[in-house]
């Protein structure tokens, strides 16, 4: 794929090959690849997910990035998160929002 001239690895089911290559015009790149316009709110999640992985070097789980959107959009309960979150990534949480979070594809994870 390229962004802005620059051509940025993606596996064959269109994960980052190297979640360091993420940026906003990726991101965009690859959420309009998926037909999903993007929202502050979309972007609040990818800031989240992001700084997980940047502390931890690991993808974060739906569990935690549901727990994150109780503080994020002031949410009383976990079950409000995660149906907001799959509202926002109707495809699901390791389809849209780890990919166009730049995640590489996790493995061993359920679609959910």
């Amino acid at each position: 794929m390229k962004v802005n001239g620059e051509e940025i690895q993606l596996c064959p089911e269109g994960y980052l090959q190297d979640p360091d290559d993420w940026n906003k015009e990726v991101a965009e790149a690859l959420a309009e690849a998926e037909n999903l316009p993007l929202t502050e709110e979309h972007w609040k999640i990818f800031d989240s997910m992001r700084a997980f992985y940047k502390e931890n070097r690991v993808i974060p789980d739906v569990r935690h990035t549901t727990d994150n959107m109780l503080d994020l959009f002031g949410l009383a309960k976990k079950r409000e998160a995660k149906a907001k979150l799959f509202k926002m990534f109707p495809y699901g949480y390791v389809k849209q929002a780890c990919k166009i979070a730049g995640m590489r594809k996790p493995r061993g994870w359920s679609t959910g």
